[in-house]
């Protein structure tokens, strides 16, 4: 398991199944739906806590093992 960090969702489109996080320090980070824990509809808030793994992916920076907090 990697280094997990705190970040805050900036947009997260539902139907298209992505979005963005805004890390404290450093880069956004990409995130896709399949990346988010939990079970069912996997879906993020605009404003809404997480803690993430930060991975280089081929595009960029993109968050692994997204837990939503509160």
């Amino acid at each position: 398991m990697g280094n997990q960090v705190e970040g805050t969702v900036k947009w997260f489109n539902e139907e298209k199944g992505y979005g963005f996080i805004a890390q404290k320090e450093g880069k956004d980070v990409f995130v896709h739906h399949s990346a988010i824990k939990g079970s069912g509809r996997k879906s993020l808030t605009e404003g809404q806590k997480v803690l993430m793994e930060v991975v280089q992916g081929a595009k960029g920076l993109q968050a692994e093992n997204v837990t939503p907090l509160g």
